[in-house]
């Protein structure tokens, strides 16, 4: 083959894979669910961003004179110049006079904050897990019999055990959730290893004497992109949503800190007289875990190839 053809082949094949790039960007863009999920997830991540300019005042204020007030409640706020302004509580307030808009507004922030960290974490931890087990077969055994004794208990109860370990804190907090995501990603990883490395052109750079990492990077690495990212989507909502229930349960982040959780958490007392402080974070809450799943959905219906036939 001349050098002219040689280039001529080159190019056609980056053409071919430019091509097939576009084609995929063209799916996803035009799957409903991604549209939706990814609009709805933006719009949840630019209120936390912008919480500071959102919230109408310091969620942690406390006015005892105007606790439990209902959605729409209006406040006539005298300064001292004089001057009266009218202050609205669009979702009222809780049991000590906080605002509750504010505090759903800003707990945004810390929920979608462990969500994402809890899922970048776990990720990270199981995809260099999930590499070196599925690769390296006698330490397979041993790696998985840890993944599965961490998976015969309840994520749930073990993020509660692990809390209950140390000092409640965010950061202690994704640590507890990150712990039982990891099993879940080294399994996918692993298996995903363990197909690749019997393909012809593994075999063919073990034969040329190729070091195992730069084997693992070059040819096993890239495989694992599109799974983990379907997969980091469903962490990332799983991990939302426990992050409110060990907050409900009192075992999270502390109540001073305004989450959904632990707003639901303090409005339970008064639910069926003030159902306000239960019902707005909740509504964010699941609106929130629902655009992340079918975002996820959406994701693995696009880049999985066995999904795209049955499309």
């Amino acid at each position: 083959m001349t050098e002219g053809t040689e280039h001529l082949v080159d190019g056609a094949a980056s053409a071919d894979a430019a091509s097939r790039k576009a084609t995929l960007w063209e799916q996803v863009v035009r799957n409903p669910s991604v549209m939706f999920g990814g609009i709805v997830l933006g719009i949840m991540v630019l209120i936390a961003v912008c919480a500071p300019f959102l919230g109408t005042m310091d969620p942690s204020d406390i006015d005892p004179a105007w606790r439990n007030k209902k959605p729409g409640t209006e406040r006539v706020i005298t300064a001292d110049d004089g001057t009266q302004s009218t202050w609205t509580y669009l979702m009222g307030t809780d049991t000590l006079g906080r605002d509750t808009y504010s505090r759903v507004i800003y707990g945004a922030q810390v929920s979608l904050a462990v969500g994402l960290v809890v899922a970048m974490l776990s990720l990270a931890i199981g995809l260099v897990v999930g590499l070196v087990s599925g690769y390296i077969r006698w330490l397979d055994s041993i790696v998985m019999r840890v993944m599965d004794g961490l998976m015969a208990i309840p994520g749930i109860l073990l993020a509660i055990a692990l809390v209950s370990l140390a000092d409640a804190g965010l950061v202690t907090v994704i640590l507890a959730i990150t712990i039982p995501e990891i099993p879940r990603v080294v399994r996918l990883v692993r298996s995903i290893v363990l197909s690749i490395r019997e393909e012809p052109y593994v075999e063919a750079a073990i034969s040329v004497g190729t070091r195992v990492p730069l084997i693992l990077i070059r040819h096993v690495l890239p495989n694992t992109i599109a799974p983990l990212i379907v997969q980091g989507t469903y962490i990332c909502a799983s991990a939302i949503l426990v992050e409110a229930i060990l907050s409900f349960l009192g075992v999270g982040i502390p109540p001073e800190t305004p989450t959904w959780g632990n707003i639901m958490a303090e409005g339970r007392i008064l639910f069926r007289v003030f159902p306000h402080n239960i019902l707005f974070p909740g509504i964010f809450l699941a609106i929130t875990v629902l655009a992340v799943n079918m975002l996820g959905d959406g994701l693995r219906d696009t880049l999985d190839p066995r999904m795209r036939k049955r499309l």
